[in-house]
Order: C-alpha cells, then sequence, then structure tokens
C-alpha cells in the first residue's frame, strides 16, 4: 500500500519532468524528489517527508504554470499520507 503511493507519486512527479513548458528549476526539483523517494536506506515515511521537503521548496515558485502547481499539491496530499 505504502510503496504503491510512493510508486504513483513517482509517476506524478516524472510527468513534470518530462514536461518541456515547467522552467528548468522546477524539473529538476521533482527530479531530486524523485531520487528521494527511490532511495531504500530510508523508512517510506522519511522518503515521502523529504520529497515533500523539496517539493515545498518550489511550490511559490512565480514562474510555475498554474497546471504544475496543482499537480504538486496532488502529490504532496499524496506522500502526507504515508506514515511509520
Amino acid at each position: 500500500m505504502v510503496e504503491d503511493k510512493i510508486q504513483q507519486a513517482i509517476n506524478l512527479l516524472q510527468r513534470i519532468v518530462d514536461d518541456t513548458s515547467v522552467p528548468r528549476n522546477i524539473r529538476r526539483a521533482a527530479s531530486e524528489a524523485i531520487k528521494a523517494l527511490q532511495t531504500t536506506k530510508y523508512t517510506p515515511g522519511v522518503r515521502a517527508s523529504n520529497a515533500i521537503t523539496i517539493l515545498e521548496e518550489i511550490a511559490q515558485d512565480p514562474n510555475m504554470p498554474t497546471h504544475t502547481r496543482v499537480q504538486l499539491w496532488n502529490i504532496t496530499s499524496i506522500l502526507e499520507t504515508i506514515k511509520d
């Protein structure tokens, strides 16, 4: 169940990474969040928390397209349900 949520978040983040209409710094942060979620040396809750921290840093970027901001909110909502 938890790994399914993490995989769902990774898939949504990958869409942002692949979207060329999204500024490079936002795509880079999405890639970092994917790496944080894929790291196996931490528990799922810690991995989700690390990814949320990365996403929150860029969430207020004024250059972010509106559709991407909504995607990030959805991803954050999924990750917030993951607890250890």
